[in-house]
Formats: C-alpha cells, sequence, structure tokens
C-alpha cells in the first residue's frame, strides 16, 4: 500500500512564488429584478406580491401593528397569537390543520410590541386555500374558552422558563434601561398578567386591533402578481374596518451613559450589551453606516470578532447589530462572557469602538465588507422565504422591492470617507450606553474600576 502525504491547508494555499491569489470577484448584480404587484387594496391592507417561481411555491408573510399601552396589553396579545388558529366560525383546530397540510401549508402567528405577524406557506396551486383559512381566522376566529385557558397555560408554562435565560433577562434589562416602562420593553410578558387574560379580553383586542388599514401583505413565490391581486382584493374584503391598525408609540432616542451592572446572583457568565442611536434604511447615509457597523462587529472578520474572540478567546461569539423599531434604528452590540473576563471583554469592545474612530476602515477593509454586505444580501434574498421576510421588514419602514434592486448600487457608491464619517458620528463609545448582566459581588470590583460602569439593585 503507498503511502499518501497530506499537505495542510497553509501548504495547499502557497505555491513556490508565494502565495496563491485570491480570483477577483465578479461583477456585481442586482438583488432583486422582479415582476411585481405593490398596491393598496380597498380595505386599506397594502399588498406586495412578487414572482419568484424558482420552486412552485408560495411564501406569505402579514404584518400587523399592533401598539397598546393597557397594563395587560402584552399578555393579552400574546394569548391572542397563540390561540388565532385554533378555531373559527367554520373551521375547528383539526379542520384548520387539515386543509393546510392538504396544500403542504401551515400558517404560524407571532407578537411583539410592535407587531402581529403571521406568516405561512405552501404549494403554488394551494393559494386559495391558504388566503381562504388566513382570512376565516382574520375575520371569524372564535377564541372558544377551552382553546384559550388550554394555550394560556401552556404559555405560562414556557414564559417560566424564558425568564431564566440570560439572553431574555438580559434583553429585557437593557430595553428597560434605555427605553424606561416604554411598551417596546414588554416582549416578554408576567406570567401572572398571563393567568388574567380571559376569552373575553382576547376577542376584543381582536376586534379593536386585528385590523387591515395600515397593515402590509407580503405574497412572494410562483405566482401571477397582477392576478394575486384581484384575487386578495376578493377574497380578504371583508376583512374591513374604517380604523386603523395600533402603531406603537415612538420610541425616545437613546443617549450615551454610564453602563449598568444588572446584578444576578450565582451566574458563572455575564452578557454584555450596548446600544446607541443609528440611521433607519430610508436615510442616504445608511449604507456607509452600515459597511462601518460590519468593520467593527457585523460579521466573522470584524475587528471585534477579531480581538476578543479570535486573539483573546473572552467570546464564544460577539456581533454588532441594527434593530429597527418604526421609522428608528439603533446599533446594538453583545457578547457574552466568563466572569472572570467580563471587565477584559468589555475593556477591549470599548477600545475596539474608539479604534474605529480614530484608525477609520481602510480601504481594503471597507471593500471586503462592501462585497460581504452586497453577498449577504443576494444569499438572503435568494429564496422565496428569506425573500418573504426581507420585504415584509423594508415593509415597515414604507418601502419595498425598489429599496431591495437598488441597495447594492448604494452600497457600491460608498467611498472609504464615507464610511470613516459614519464611524466617527455614530460609533464613538461616548453615544453607547447599556447593560452588564450577572454576578455583582464577582464583577463590580474591575467594572467599576473601568468606570463609567454603576451598579443596581438586585431585582431591578
Amino acid at each position: 500500500m503507498t503511502s499518501v502525504d497530506h499537505r495542510s491547508a497553509e501548504e495547499i494555499g502557497r505555491t513556490a512564488t508565494g502565495p496563491r491569489p485570491v480570483p477577483e470577484l465578479g461583477a456585481q448584480k442586482a438583488a432583486a429584478d422582479l415582476s411585481h404587484v405593490d398596491t393598496v387594496l380597498s380595505n386599506g391592507l397594502r399588498l406586495l406580491a412578487v414572482r419568484k417561481p424558482t420552486v412552485p411555491l408560495v411564501e406569505l408573510r402579514l404584518r400587523i401593528p399592533f401598539g397598546g399601552t393597557a397594563p395587560l396589553h402584552a399578555a393579552t396579545a400574546e394569548v391572542l397569537a397563540e390561540t388565532m388558529l385554533t378555531g373559527t366560525a367554520r373551521r375547528d383546530r383539526i379542520e384548520i390543520d387539515t386543509e393546510l397540510a392538504l396544500i403542504g401549508g401551515e400558517l404560524d402567528t407571532v407578537v411583539d410590541p410592535e407587531r402581529l405577524t403571521i406568516s405561512g406557506n405552501g404549494l403554488a396551486a394551494g393559494l386559495p386555500t391558504l388566503l381562504d383559512v388566513l382570512a376565516d381566522a382574520l375575520t371569524a376566529a372564535s377564541y372558544v374558552d377551552d382553546e384559550v385557558a388550554r394555550e394560556s397555560a401552556r404559555l405560562v408554562e414556557r414564559l417560566a422558563v424564558s425568564r431564566t435565560q440570560p439572553r431574555v433577562i438580559a434583553r429585557e434589562a437593557l430595553l428597560r434601561h434605555v427605553y424606561g416602562d416604554h411598551p417596546a420593553t414588554r416582549e416578554v410578558p408576567q406570567a401572572a398578567d398571563v393567568e388574567q387574560v380571559t376569552p373575553e379580553a382576547v376577542r376584543a383586542l381582536h376586534t379593536a386591533s386585528v385590523l387591515p388599514r395600515g397593515s402590509v401583505l407580503v405574497i412572494v413565490g410562483d405566482i401571477d402578481p397582477e392576478r394575486i391581486a384581484a384575487d386578495v382584493e376578493r377574497v380578504l374584503g371583508g376583512w374591513s374596518s374604517d380604523a386603523s391598525a395600533v402603531v406603537m408609540p415612538g420610541l425616545p432616542e437613546v443617549t450615551g451613559g454610564d453602563l449598568l451592572l444588572v446584578p444576578r446572583a450565582g451566574a458563572v457568565q455575564s452578557q454584555i450589551r450596548l446600544i446607541a442611536q443609528s440611521l433607519p434604511r430610508t436615510d442616504p447615509r445608511y449604507a456607509a453606516l452600515q459597511l462601518a457597523n460590519m468593520t467593527y462587529g457585523g460579521y466573522f472578520s470584524s475587528r471585534l470578532v477579531e480581538n476578543i474572540r479570535e486573539d483573546k478567546g473572552y467570546t464564544y461569539s460577539a456581533h454588532s447589530g441594527f434593530e429597527f423599531t418604526g421609522t428608528t434604528a439603533t446599533v446594538g452590540v453583545d457578547a457574552d462572557t466568563a466572569n472572570e473576563v467580563t471587565a477584559a471583554a468589555l475593556l477591549e469592545t470599548r477600545y475596539e469602538l474608539g479604534r474605529l474612530v480614530v484608525v477609520p476602515p481602510t480601504a481594503e477593509e471597507v471593500e471586503s465588507v462592501r462585497q460581504y454586505a452586497v453577498g449577504s444580501l443576494l444569499t438572503a434574498t435568494s429564496s422565496q422565504a428569506g425573500l418573504a421576510s426581507q420585504l415584509a421588514a423594508l415593509t415597515a419602514a414604507g418601502l419595498g422591492v425598489e429599496w431591495l434592486a437598488e441597495h447594492p448600487e448604494r452600497v457600491a457608491a460608498v467611498t472609504v470617507e464615507e464610511v470613516a464619517q459614519a464611524a466617527l458620528d455614530f460609533f464613538a463609545p461616548a453615544r453607547f450606553t447599556g447593560v452588564v448582566v450577572g454576578d455583582a459581588e464577582t464583577l463590580a470590583p474591575r467594572l467599576t474600576a473601568l468606570g463609567g460602569v454603576i451598579v443596581g439593585e438586585p431585582g431591578k
């Protein structure tokens, strides 16, 4: 038997005259060149129907603004989302599941403080059935007492588990630190509040808030957009109201300041969460800011990841990215670390923010993140599901297919100087605030010694 010499990755990547050159990237192409219809139906519902016939399937996303300020709104909305598809005046739960199964389809409902989202998919030939079941739920969901009680009990159990998860605790602590008692902070309702929700309250919330005017329906797949527009107008014609869907109150602007150390006694790991005000996708400077963010912590080869993950091993994952809420946007930084390196990880996280300002991205860095930004957008929208979700997110800002098609050109046009200015304007350490969640007895001495960290009270 002959022995085989195996070459290492480094050996494979080199030639006799030096490193093997990386192939040139191909020319950029548009993220979307799609036949579509973008219109507002007679009931006030915006419909965005897009033809993408890669497979004989269809994806559906319905986003309904679902704000509310009542004390039990978050809990009632969560129960509504859990029970909306458990029965209507025409179909019980089994009939709904059976009809969807026959078209290889499904419908799911989730809610957050900003919106109620119904997502679905199925065979393109089964779209009439998918729309009919959706219309039935929108106009005649029954919220039978037994179903509400059963799903509420399950929800209480899930919430009890969820509220023990470090990431959930950190997320809620961050939101409360920057937004106080704003409705946006109630992403995870209290189990005690869910126990107070009645079927009557769920039915009343549906009547008052599950409304077409101001909502958006996105349909992507092997469809004829013009014909689908007429079909949706006909099927959803019975879903109507003179009122508009309820938009969540606008968020206050995030201002920089001290980080709050949120005590979590006995925790062996810590969660670092930073946040600053940013720019929405509609702003002309967004493309430059996007590239600045990617340079900082927006992808695996970013400065932050190279520093605290690859070089120092402080965390398994570190990331920075945008969050869009209504017409506003923030940029966040997150990392989970062991207690013994939390202070060091925070120091390096702040250091990289400052370095992005005083040592702005180089031409090489900008070109790298530029290619990644365009490539990741193309990848994210290559499937029907990905395109539907991306478009549904864009519609929240009043955008659509045109923005998606034109964005690669905007990214391609950004200069190194514009990226450097975006870094200076939006990534200065003083613009950030946030929280560190962990064992205060272990963490407080080093974190407070760094400065800019205050210790919160247990349980608050």
